[in-house]
């Protein structure tokens, strides 16, 4: 019985501490309920559009390598993890040289499956 009490009272603490909801948060989790879609970026503890997120990873390593364009960079000149944001007629999305070739951001660093959603990203390899 005492054994029943422990376990008990083990769980009972466990769901009573709880955790506040932003810091439930998972860096890079977009919320879509609002528009424009909002990411959560955890190293600042705060909400922010999905672009100033980009611009923002990239800052932490040495900014957007090719900037903001239509065009990709000649194969040659590109190195592993150089980035840009490619504009399409469907919008933007941030680029990673990763592997080999150019690749959504989201898919090299799996942020929120959402980000594949926004923008130009759901039309960048038709």
């Amino acid at each position: 019985m005492n054994r029943l009490l422990a376990m008990t009272l083990v769980v009972l603490c466990v769901l009573s501490s709880g955790t506040s909801a932003e810091e439930a948060r998972r860096h890079g989790e977009v919320d879509r309920s609002v528009s424009p879609w909002q990411v959560w970026n955890g190293e600042l503890g705060s909400w922010t559009s999905l672009e100033a997120f980009w611009l923002a990873q990239a800052a932490k390593n040495g900014g957007l390598s090719w900037g903001r364009g239509s065009d990709y960079p000649d194969y040659d000149q590109v190195k592993e993890y150089d980035t840009l944001i490619i504009e399409l007629p469907s919008g933007p999305c941030m680029m990673e040289f990763f592997h080999s070739r150019w690749r959504r951001a989201n898919d090299v660093r799996r942020w929120d499956p959402a980000f594949n959603d926004y923008g130009g990203c759901p039309d960048v390899f038709k």
